[in-house]
């Protein structure tokens, strides 16, 4: 049976690896964004943008974020305020397909 996604892929006689395999990874910094939403403009209209100014972003509202670490999208979510700040709840996980 080959590999799949939902499958654990450890070689026939392999110890399974677990999170205390990467613990020496654990401290490395990683870039995470959250992008609403994206636009395309062209350089004269951006310049005459100014305070007030409103960008239509290609995204509905109520429509999933996309989430990302290190420009790889990893994730999908809901903005949520937390206090007095905005935050991502995650609410689907992006597999990798592995070619």
């Amino acid at each position: 049976m080959p590999c799949s996604r939902a499958i654990s892929c450890t070689p026939p006689g392999a110890t399974p690896r677990t999170a205390a395999d990467l613990e020496a990874v654990f401290d490395v910094p990683v870039q995470v964004s959250a992008v609403l939403g994206r636009t395309r403009m062209e350089v004269g209209d951006l310049l005459k943008l100014g305070p007030g100014a409103v960008l239509e972003l290609d995204r509905k509202v109520g429509e999933a974020i996309d989430i990302y670490v290190n420009n790889r999208l990893v994730a999908r979510g809901e903005v949520v305020l937390v206090e007095d700040k905005l935050g991502v709840t995650m609410t689907e996980i992006i597999k990798a397909d592995k070619n």
